[in-house]
């Protein structure tokens, strides 16, 4: 029989509705990141380059994006005989077929994949972060100290605690309680939904609680694990971590990879971030273009002038157009003479001449207020913008607009058009 020590399970069904139109027809681990990444690069590539060569992706929603740019795992050195990566989606079985209705139900249902590694740990992952991680330094921490369960956790502010699920530990790391969510919390360690499980205690407590509705790591099968006195420990890290669930945190995360001194550092030689790459040709950059503390992805051409944005592949930025503060997928076609600021243009979007996007004063979104925010223009992938219109800030577009969806030629601060059927 197969027996690897550790095998990664990496959770990438998430929907990721709180990026709103961007994740429209992709899954969230499947949307572009850093001018040449998707998200889920990042996790795949901490498996590689911590000696884990057998990983399961459990997709879900809106998962051929994510099939076709994983394949067979190429890129990450992936394509093995034994092991490799192995995309898991939900299948009907015989006597009932079900979504994956939770982190730890999508899990069980693939207890099976598992079983042929009989492996000795189980590391959970989630395929939205953005960081590097050595899992093997976590797994060493997991035998020291001989633990059923450990959880990577990180300091985050206190203020911000009640957004996470929140470990309190003894002064060996020994977690003594769990909260999840809590309103007053009373340590700031939280849990960054990266686990390691020896392999009996994970497969009795799937199987145990198997009958939960919705069943989920940080609310059943953790506490579960808890009450029946397991092991379990916090294994502090304190490196760059980024939950990219919201737009805000999205764009921000982008923009920290053009800092002068990159607070997460995409060149290192030791720790390198695959991806599937396209064969495409160099940039191209015309005599008047005006270029600085920018990403600019292979295949751009640029005519025009980008300040501080991360521009993915095959874009064109037109002559007199100005690109400031802002996050643009591959395939993106901005017109001469656009101004465009502080926004995020998914992949293929095409803005006829002479646009202003991101102009005015900040208004609440009326669709989405908690999504459309941080003064942000997002813009989902394939539509287009006609010539001459002016957008303002916390809007969102999606679809194959015409100038008649732009009353007077403006899209006021606040409001969203999105296409029936689009979105």
């Amino acid at each position: 029989m197969i027996r690897k020590e550790m095998i990664a399970m990496l959770l990438a069904g998430g929907q990721g509705s709180r990026l709103g139109v961007l994740t429209s027809k992709v899954a969230k681990p499947a949307v572009a990141f850093g001018g040449k990444y998707r998200i889920i690069d990042f996790p795949l590539s901490n498996c590689i380059n911590s000696g884990i060569d057998t990983v399961g992706v459990l997709t879900q929603y809106q998962p051929l994006r994510l099939n076709a740019h994983i394949g067979i795992g190429i890129p990450w050195d992936l394509d093995r005989n034994v092991g490799g990566v192995t995309v898991l989606p939900p299948y009907e079985r015989s006597e009932n077929s079900e979504w994956y209705t939770g982190t730890a139900n999508a899990i069980y249902q693939n207890l099976d994949y598992m079983e042929t590694y009989n492996p000795e740990y189980v590391l959970i992952l989630s395929g939205d972060h953005i960081y590097k991680m050595d899992y093997e330094v976590m797994l060493d921490f997991h035998k020291e100290n001989n633990a059923d369960i450990t959880i990577a956790a990180m300091p985050v502010p206190l203020e911000e605690a009640s957004r996470f699920g929140i470990v309190i530990t003894d002064e060996n790391n020994k977690i003594t309680e769990f909260e999840e969510k809590p309103e007053h919390p009373r340590s700031n360690l939280a849990s960054m939904g990266i686990y390691i499980f020896s392999w009996k205690v994970l497969k009795e407590a799937l199987i145990k609680m198997s009958d939960q509705s919705n069943c989920d790591f940080g609310k059943h099968i953790i506490p579960y694990c808890h009450e029946q006195g397991n092991r379990l420990f916090a294994y502090e890290y304190n490196g760059y971590w980024k939950d990219v669930g919201t737009l805000g945190s999205y764009w921000e995360a982008n923009m920290e990879m053009i800092d002068i001194i990159p607070e997460f550092n995409l060149y290192e030689e030791f720790w390198k971030i695959y991806t599937k790459s396209d064969i495409l040709p160099p940039q191209y950059i015309s005599s008047e273009a005006v270029i600085n503390k920018s990403i600019i992805g292979e295949g751009t051409s640029v005519y025009g002038e980008v300040h501080n944005s991360v521009i993915g592949s095959g874009v064109v930025i037109e002559k007199g157009a100005v690109v400031r503060d802002s996050v643009i997928m591959k395939g993106v076609v901005i017109g001469s003479g656009c101004k465009v600021s502080k926004a995020i243009l998914a992949e293929n979007v095409k803005i006829d001449k002479d646009c202003i996007i991101g102009e005015g004063e900040e208004r609440p979104n009326k669709m989405n207020e908690k999504v459309y925010a941080f003064g942000l223009v997002t813009v989902g992938e394939n539509s287009y913008i006609p010539a001459g219109v002016t957008i303002g800030k916390n809007t969102a577009i999606y679809g194959e607009t015409l100038p008649e969806d732009y009353p007077g030629g403006v899209l006021e601060s606040g409001e969203s058009i999105i296409k029936a059927g689009e979105a």
